[in-house]
């Protein structure tokens, strides 16, 4: 979201920024801001008449002098008062919201295009040469009675999983060997969010107004969040920081609730794309100028996750139409799926600069006490149910057995391997 005044100020800045995302409004916004100016002067060069005319008319009245004709023109002004005044409600939150629904401006190094135009930065690890056919974790995880889809869809429906017997313990173990890293490796505190939150969360990191089709709402007004970087992010919301305070990090466990509207025939197989999944999210508060920084922090934290699990992965900046309305830079990650034979995004690390905490009001005060707004980032750290299926196959072995990578033994009691037996 974006300081009007600013807007006013270097509206060009504004108008190249947002079409880099392929958006436009900057132009309608300010022709908007203009009239409302103008109706405002208007609305007080009319009072100004109004407060000459009473004066007049006291004056007249105390004369004895008829005073019929001034009062019947004052009370037309009056009425063309009322009149601009009431579109003048319509029209400043009508801005407003405009202003919420633009996009935010991508940083200068991001590439601007689609998908092609993603940008490759590093690969880590190499993608291992099978001497047989790998199994896709959507049948390797069913025949080792890991996973359950079918009894998932008649419960719930497409889109949803049961985690059954070693592939539950598989899912636990990786949310509490990431919860680790990341607070006693990376110095993260560790909330635990709620799941539900109000439409003034959602506003505040840009779900709203313009996803709403993406969240799950209840019936008296909670959306479910689609990540915990709504809640954790809002966790600070309307208060003031000191700047000595920053960089804040955070990191959450949580379920991920998402429509996925848009996304029919995508991913329909296995725990890619679900409508509920679980994820262990970064959230950092900066400062403006340490912003940057703190973003290739993040996103090495992430790295750690898939280096210590040993899965093959690369790092890519995204281009303007594949990032996020709400990033200004984003990283992804990507691990290596052998049922894909590519790579598939498992963490996105995102710098959103001061976007999100104008729309929550997350300031901080520098040692001269001038007031800034900080600069939010988040990341996965890392997406489980990604991790779960890229174990899955990147660790099968011939006999359908399944190999689990050592950082993770100790959070399964010290098991070796899932063989089909003992699923």
């Amino acid at each position: 979201m974006f300081d009007l005044r600013a807007m006013r100020q270097d509206p060009e800045h504004y108008v190249r920024g947002v079409a880099r995302k392929e958006a436009g409004g900057v132009e309608e916004i300010l022709d908007l801001d203009r009239s409302w100016r103008a109706q405002l002067a208007g609305v007080e060069e009319l009072r100004a008449r109004r407060n000459a005319a009473s004066q007049e008319i006291a004056q007249k009245k105390r004369a004895g002098e008829d005073a019929s004709g001034d009062i019947a023109a004052m009370r037309e002004i009056g009425a063309r008062i009322r009149e601009i005044e009431e579109g003048l409600k319509d029209l400043e939150p009508r801005i407003r919201d405009l202003i919420a629904r633009l996009p935010n401006i991508p940083h200068e190094s991001v590439p601007d295009g689609d998908a092609t135009h993603n940008l490759e930065l590093r690969r880590v690890g190499t993608p291992r040469r099978f001497t047989f056919t790998p199994k896709a974790h959507w049948d390797l995880g069913v025949e080792l009675g890991m996973v359950d889809f079918e009894r998932a869809s008649k419960v719930s429906g497409p889109r949803f999983a049961f985690l059954t017997g070693a592939g539950a313990r598989l899912e636990r173990a990786l949310v509490s060997f990431m919860l680790d890293m990341h607070t006693e490796k990376h110095g993260y505190t560790e909330l635990f969010p709620p799941f539900l939150v109000n439409d003034r969360s959602a506003f505040g990191t840009a779900q709203l107004p313009k996803f709403a089709n993406d969240m799950f709402q209840t019936t008296d007004g909670y959306f479910l969040i689609p990540t915990a970087e709504v809640p954790v992010t809002n966790y600070r919301r309307e208060e003031i920081l000191a700047a000595d305070e920053l960089p804040l990090r955070y990191c959450a466990y949580s379920a991920c609730f998402r429509s996925e509207a848009g996304s029919a025939g995508r991913d329909t197989r296995g725990l890619i794309r679900n409508h509920q999944f679980n994820k262990v999210e970064l959230v950092r508060l900066a400062t403006e100028e340490r912003s940057y920084d703190e973003l290739e922090i993040l996103t090495k934290d992430a790295e750690d996750v898939l280096e210590a699990l040993e899965l093959p992965y690369r790092v890519v900046v995204l281009s303007t139409l594949e990032m996020t309305s709400a990033s200004a830079k984003t990283y992804d990650l990507e691990v290596w799926l052998p049922s894909y034979n590519t790579y598939r995004e498992i963490s996105s690390c995102s710098n959103f600069e001061a976007y999100q905490a104008r729309r929550a009001e997350i300031r901080y005060r520098d040692a001269d006490g001038r007031l800034h707004y900080a600069h939010t980032l988040n990341g996965s750290g890392v997406a489980v149910g990604r991790a779960w299926a890229a174990i899955v196959e990147n660790y099968q072995e011939e006999d359908g057995s399944l190999v689990i990578p050592d950082a993770l033994r100790p959070y399964m009691g010290g098991l070796s391997a899932i063989r089909p037996q003992e699923a």
